[in-house]
């Protein structure tokens, strides 16, 4: 999870480059194709088509639906109609949230250094996110409120995840999630590919293309299937507060944004949180992968 942290907090800088050469709707849409084309021939080889257990192919489709189709373009969407500050602001909630309705769901116990572990590592990434600034009104409202719709889609994938039989492998998880949102993304993208030079893209614009899908879509997805898997949606989505933090240091880097004092506070905050989480003597429940 610390991987797939650092690969979501670098595709910030990777996805704004290529947002210069590709429509975000044409991105999402082409990298959900390529991801699919890579993950069917993948799961055939390493696992063969076995069927899937009874009624677990429509659980898949649902969560693909929501996790991918609706999530991307409810997150898509609402980006282009509200500031960067605002998203990152609403997608803290994140962790909370779904800690919080794992244990009123009952998908796991309540395990108070968790809970606050979560606590204090969103309180961290609010300090990130509001020393860039953040304000909310008329003008953002619309974006806002997508961009809080993709929250409550993520937050329903993660937690769908968790009801799956146990006998699926997070890498066939991936794959018919991937597969199932695929059709609703490249259809919001058709309009946006047809009108866009393609000849205008280069290198650049591939080569993010390239680490969007396979290390954004296709490496962390799986390692997230596989955590939520193994350790429960709580402790998995913990990882999320990391990603702001990495995001705003790989922008120092490479785009020469300077970090603020109020965002040093915010990180030791979320590392701390997060390493609240990882306490010895959690008794977590353990399943098998």
């Amino acid at each position: 999870m610390l991987l797939v942290a650092l690969i979501w907090g670098v595709n910030f800088t990777v996805t704004k480059g290529a947002f210069a050469r590709f429509p975000p709707l044409a991105f999402t849409g082409v990298r959900f194709v390529l991801a699919s084309l890579l993950l069917v021939p993948l799961v055939h080889r390493l696992e063969g088509a076995g069927p899937l257990p009874r009624g677990a192919l429509t659980r898949l489709i649902v969560l693909g639906v929501v996790g991918n189709t609706l999530y991307q373009l409810a997150f898509i969407s609402g980006l282009a109609r509200t500031t960067a500050s605002n998203s990152s602001l609403i997608l803290a909630a994140m962790p909370s949230l779904v800690a919080t309705l794992a244990v009123g769901l009952g998908f796991e116990p309540f395990r108070p250094k968790v809970l606050a572990g979560v606590v204090v590592a969103t309180a961290g990434v609010v300090l990130v996110v509001a020393a860039r600034g953040a304000g909310f009104g008329e003008a953002t409202m619309a974006g806002d409120l997508l961009t809080l719709g993709a929250l409550i889609c993520w937050a329903g994938y993660t937690l769908g995840l968790r009801v799956l039989p146990p006998e699926i492998s997070p890498l066939r998880v991936t794959m018919v999630t991937t597969v199932a949102g695929t059709p609703g993304l490249v259809l919001a993208g058709v309009p946006e590919m047809l009108g866009m030079d393609w000849n205008a893209v280069g290198w650049p614009g591939w080569a993010a293309l390239g680490y969007a899908t396979v290390f954004s879509l296709l490496v962390a997805y799986l390692i997230w299937n596989r955590s939520v898997k193994v350790v429960g949606p709580s402790r998995t989505v913990i990882y999320m507060c990391l990603t702001p933090l990495i995001a705003v240091a790989t922008a120092a880097v490479f785009l020469g944004e300077r970090p603020m004092p109020l965002q040093a506070v915010g990180a030791v905050l979320i590392i701390g949180g997060v390493l609240l989480t990882r306490g010895k003597n959690m008794n977590v429940e353990k399943r098998e992968p």
